[in-house]
């Protein structure tokens, strides 16, 4: 069964890790269990880099946000599997450039829901919906996009850290097009994905969130293959790399003490 057939429930499963509450660990936060906490020790004695790895992938989706709304003015951001509230979110980085700035989250978590709304309740610039990223159609025609994003004005589509949850079947590269003709000339893609060119770490990662989360996983690629998917549009400088060498800041973040694996990507701009 594809994932995309599987009804959302508005029910918090305890039984089985969660890609969202194991992000969530990893940055220090506090609304994960222990079946997370476990999946985390287990992931951690093969690719010990990952907790660092999680931090400079929430630094690498800050700066890019900010960076679009300072340079190229962006004022809407749909955050597409946008997992657990945390310190300087999507809206508060883009609101604190220009208040005006609408931003809807996205994840098919429940506890995100829940979460996201409880924080979301008074700002009126701000949604969360629970949906599937790769309903497509449907995100965009949420009543919560529909309020508050205007399709004649250029939008940031926030893919980061989220592609390696889409099976090859479900074509990450055909999800990113479809939310791109959705989008006006002018609107951006934010993108990274979990890579590695190390085939026993791509095989044994893969394997175990995808058995860890009951097939709610994709898989950990390679380099060339997020390339691919980016094929046709206008790449940005400084191109895909290594999420903690894009646009640096002052805020240097922690380096990774081991190289297994790495979150790839970069900005695009929709022409």
């Amino acid at each position: 069964m594809s994932q995309e057939s599987q009804p959302l429930s508005g029910v918090v499963d305890v039984s089985i890790p969660s890609v969202a509450r194991m992000y969530d660990y990893y940055l220090g936060g506090k609304d994960n269990y222990a079946v997370d906490r476990e999946a985390c020790g287990e992931l951690d004695k093969v690719v010990p880099s990952t907790q660092v790895l999680a931090i400079n992938n929430r630094r690498f989706l800050q700066r890019a946000v900010r960076w679009l709304a300072q340079e190229h003015g962006v004022r809407q951001f749909i955050d597409h599997g946008s997992g657990l509230p945390t310190q300087d979110n999507v809206h508060q980085v883009a609101q604190a450039v220009n208040p005006d700035s609408r931003v809807v989250y996205v994840d098919n978590d429940p506890i995100v829901l829940a979460h996201g709304r409880a924080l979301l309740e008074e700002n009126e610039n701000t949604a969360v919906i629970q949906a599937d990223m790769r309903d497509t159609d449907g995100i965009f025609s949420s009543p919560e996009v529909v309020g508050l994003i205007d399709r004649e004005q250029p939008v940031a589509a926030l893919f980061v850290s989220v592609l390696h949850c889409i099976t090859d079947e479900d074509d990450p590269g055909a999800l990113l097009r479809r939310v791109a003709d959705k989008l006006p000339s002018g609107s951006f893609l934010v993108v990274c994905q979990l890579v590695s060119e190390d085939k026993a770490t791509r095989d044994f990662v893969t394997e175990f969130m995808r058995v860890s989360t009951q097939d709610q996983w994709g898989r950990v690629r390679r380099e060339h293959e997020l390339a691919a998917y980016l094929d046709g549009f206008e790449i940005l400088e400084p191109g895909l790399v290594e999420v903690s060498t894009w646009k640096p800041d002052g805020n240097i973040g922690p380096k990774q003490a081991t190289m297994e694996w790495i979150e790839y990507g970069g900005v695009v701009r929709i022409n």
